[in-house]
């Protein structure tokens, strides 16, 4: 067997209803008491924190909040938190909501205790230092954020960078599926796909594939396709919203240790040009992208078309053939747009796209297929 190393975050306490007495939970895991909520304008107006506040000022914490985080965060939002947390004096940071408050909460974990400057921290393992404890409860079903170590950030008008390092794995990760009970149709699928994605590039990855993201990617395609449509459909159903967000998780722990490849790769540019969501851009990438790695995936296209499908006796080729054709029809039903001009997408911007596609190395070493930049431009104006 390959060498490998498998890590994840701490330890991980699923309940419906666990954010109300998350207060209650946190007084066992920590002594410190200064808590910071990292989170977002709408979940904050809305009342979804209300009663995570409530809880933690009952088990005697002190509470801030947070509530800057936007979508494809910039640098700013990051540094202003961080300062935020400073005149707070928060010594436990917890992430509450979508991938983007979750990715800050992590940032700012590290930075609240350490001398670095962000310039320093971007890149594979360049943390130096300890963070402050960290706890990641999401609201939505895709990101899988709470279970990886790496934080996007936006840093000019269309480019993003990565911090990649073990320090932003969380001590503890909530998944109470509740908090996603409000998530609208098309959030529901456009993030679900995103979790599928995950799955499928870390079962795939060329790099770092091991046995373990192997089953934990088996097990989320698994939960995520048979729940998808239920969850978009009806909202309120607990069984649904329960296996999508563990599905996620799943998946996040997977692509954690066996990284995505080129689906996400195409997606970046597509979100920094046209300020698409992280799903959507993925959903609409997926299907050009699984069948231009065909040629070296079929064999594990095949094996997941036995999770998603059923086992089958038909050949290899037929299998992944027929989990492709799943996977496109699975996009369709749920109703999120099936081409990028759909979305506002413009034809004449596609060169730049494929163009900005190639900054993404970190990601297209994973993919089973090389990527060049004429090929990411027939992706593109195959999803167009």
């Amino acid at each position: 067997m390959k060498p490998f190393v498998f890590n994840t975050p701490g330890s991980l306490h699923m309940e419906w209803g666990g954010a109300a007495r998350l207060g209650e939970l946190m007084q066992g895991w920590f002594s410190e008491r200064n808590v910071l909520i990292v989170t977002d304008k709408f979940l904050h107006e809305n009342g979804l924190v209300d009663p995570v506040k409530a809880s933690l000022h009952n088990a005697g914490f002190n509470v801030s909040v947070f509530d800057d985080v936007v979508a494809d965060p910039p640098e700013s939002v990051l540094l202003g938190c961080v300062e935020n947390a400073q005149r707070a004096r928060a010594d436990i940071v917890l992430g509450l909501g979508g991938g983007s408050s979750m990715d800050i909460a992590k940032l700012v974990a590290v930075m609240l205790n350490s001398d670095q400057p962000l310039s320093e921290l971007y890149g594979i393992d360049q943390v130096r230092g300890k963070r402050v404890p960290l706890v990641q409860a999401p609201t939505t079903a895709g990101t899988g954020s709470e279970a990886t170590n790496i934080t996007i950030l936006t840093t000019g008008e269309t480019t993003k960078m990565g911090v990649v390092a073990e320090q932003l794995y969380a001590d503890k990760v909530l998944l109470d599926a509740e908090l996603s009970r409000g998530l609208p149709p098309l959030q529901t699928a456009a993030t679900g796909i995103d979790a599928m994605v995950h799955a499928i590039e870390s079962y795939t990855s060329v790099e770092k594939k091991n046995p373990l993201s192997d089953a934990l990617a088996r097990e989320a395609l698994r939960l995520l396709t048979t729940h998808l449509l239920c969850a978009c459909q009806d909202g309120d159903n607990r069984q649904a919203r329960e296996a999508m967000l563990l599905g996620a998780n799943l998946a996040g722990q997977a692509f954690a240790n066996s990284p995505v490849a080129a689906v996400h790769a195409l997606a970046y540019p597509l979100g920094g040009h046209f300020h698409l969501s992280h799903g959507l851009t993925n959903a609409l990438m997926l299907g050009p992208v699984l069948r231009f790695n065909m040629k070296a995936a079929a064999p594990l296209y095949a094996e997941l078309a036995d999770v998603v499908l059923g086992p089958c006796e038909d050949n290899v080729q037929t299998r992944s053939s027929h989990f492709v054709a799943f996977m496109q029809d699975l996009m369709n039903r749920s109703g999120a747009p099936q081409r990028l001009r759909d979305t506002g997408v413009t034809q004449d911007s596609l060169p730049t796209l494929a163009k900005d596609a190639m900054l993404q190395t970190r990601l297209l070493k994973n993919n089973p297929v090389e990527v060049t930049e004429a090929d990411a431009l027939a992706l593109y104006r195959e999803a167009f």
